[in-house]
């Protein structure tokens, strides 16, 4: 069975997305997306973006629709990347990259930094902290980094991560929506340091 939304902004506004919902695909209300890309506004142009647990692609999408200058697609369930190469192509979208693969593995595999990360995991499997502690464990974030998350109310996602600053926080329903920041003065060590 076919879900829709709908990007919310940018140069693809009002474009549909599909996505199986009969799948662990849950992807971001319309309103926390509207919120989020209001307090990324100023960062996402031209911003090198990775969509972890990517599902529906709405958060890459979205990036890619308001600017951000590349986006890489994430995701370990081949359905899932079937649909985002089928939503790439009926956007006729350019500057992306869709890896099937776990997240971890691609985390530890690659060697680009990335400006925006977007952390959208199945719910009620600890796999946010784990993948966010993976973040900040490796080089894999610029000097100036953002990290989403969204996880269930349940999670316990009141971790201090070394170099990592909470920058918003909201509380939407039955979920948490979270930005981190790179702490600067906390001497966060990238490759380009």
């Amino acid at each position: 069975m076919q879900g829709r939304l709908r990007i919310i902004g940018g140069k693809w506004r009002r474009r549909e997305i599909r996505f199986d919902s009969r799948s662990d695909v849950r992807p971001t209300t319309d309103s926390a997306r509207e919120t989020l890309f209001n307090w990324l506004q100023m960062r996402i142009e031209g911003a090198l973006c990775l969509d972890l647990f990517a599902g529906s692609g709405a958060l890459g999408f979205e990036a890619l629709s308001r600017g951000a200058a590349h986006v890489v697609f994430v995701d370990s369930d081949k359905n899932c990347i079937q649909q985002l190469k089928r939503t790439a192509a009926d956007l006729d979208a350019e500057s992306f990259n869709i890896k099937y693969m776990d997240a971890a593995k691609f985390i530890e595999q690659t060697d680009q930094q990335f400006d925006i990360v977007f952390v959208d995991p199945p719910f009620r499997r600890g796999l946010a902290t784990r993948t966010v502690g993976l973040l900040a464990s490796t080089q894999r974030l610029a000097s100036d980094a953002l990290i989403y998350i969204e996880t269930e109310n349940s999670a316990n996602l009141d971790v201090n991560f070394d170099g990592l600053i909470e920058y918003r926080r909201l509380h939407a329903g039955s979920r948490i929506h979270q930005l981190l920041e790179v702490d600067s003065a906390a001497g966060f060590q990238t490759d380009s340091n």
